[in-house]
């Protein structure tokens, strides 16, 4: 990651753009809105989330953050919402926040405790709990989606083939990123604006519309699964250019 070479697109008044994923993905995941926005003039940085738990992936994104010179629109999917809601809270250089299928937690709300607000979500019948080391020497459970319930749950409208190998390379979350809370929320103090995924089979679209709502946020609906990004980039990108575009200073 080399500030130095953000610096022609910033000159031009782009910002950097910061891609947060979420469970049960990896940068990757982001990889069509990548090309999308940097045909557009935009440098794009995909955080590599750790999935360790909203406070250590905060603090993880929030570094990113902080070594970007200049503005900087955060867009984040799913869990990922958690993390960019705790991170970006106080980042002077943050400007918009785009939820993407995602969750905007208030204060001492988790994902466990939004999720099951609305019916809807099959995450709470498809995700198996393996053993996982923690670095104290303690144990935890890391979550993964059964590979055979993927793509349904996940990524019904992705090409199958892509999904498949989606499930296989899945990375899993521990139970602190759904049961830890956070703490701040930036979208009180920042702008945001919400893309809705009415076919979402892991955050009910019931859900997602609440909570953008409460934000206050500027909303979009489309008709697409949990896995937006990789079954419809172009939409996601365009959102992400509508909240830059809106906070250009």
């Amino acid at each position: 990651m080399n500030a130095a070479s953000d610096k022609p697109a910033q000159d031009a008044g782009m910002p950097t753009v910061v891609l947060v994923h979420g469970a049960f993905a990896d940068s990757s995941s982001w990889n069509g809105v990548i090309a999308n926005l940097k045909r557009r003039g935009y440098p794009v940085i995909a955080v590599a989330n750790p999935l360790r738990g909203v406070q250590k992936d905060a603090a993880y994104a929030r570094a990113v953050v902080d070594s970007v010179s200049g503005p900087v629109v955060m867009a984040a999917h799913s869990y990922g919402g958690c993390v960019m809601t705790e991170a970006a809270d106080g980042a002077p250089n943050v400007k918009a926040l785009v939820y993407v299928a995602s969750v905007s937690p208030d204060v001492g709300e988790s994902v466990a405790d939004l999720i099951t607000k609305f019916p809807g979500s099959a995450l709470l019948t498809s995700v198996k709990m393996v053993p996982t080391p923690l670095d104290d020497g303690g144990t935890t459970m890391a979550q993964y989606i059964h590979q055979n319930q993927f793509p349904a749950v996940f990524a019904a409208d992705v090409d199958p083939d892509a999904a498949e190998l989606m499930a296989v390379t899945q990375r899993p979350p521990t139970e602190a990123a759904q049961t830890e809370s956070v703490t701040k929320a930036a979208w009180k103090t920042i702008p945001s604006w919400t893309l809705i995924t009415t076919q979402d089979k892991g955050i009910p679209p019931d859900l997602q519309r609440f909570l953008a709502k409460r934000a206050g946020s500027t909303t979009v609906e489309i008709d697409a699964s949990h896995a937006v990004a990789v079954s419809q980039p172009g939409p996601v990108a365009d959102l992400i250019d509508t909240a830059a575009r809106a906070t250009a200073q």
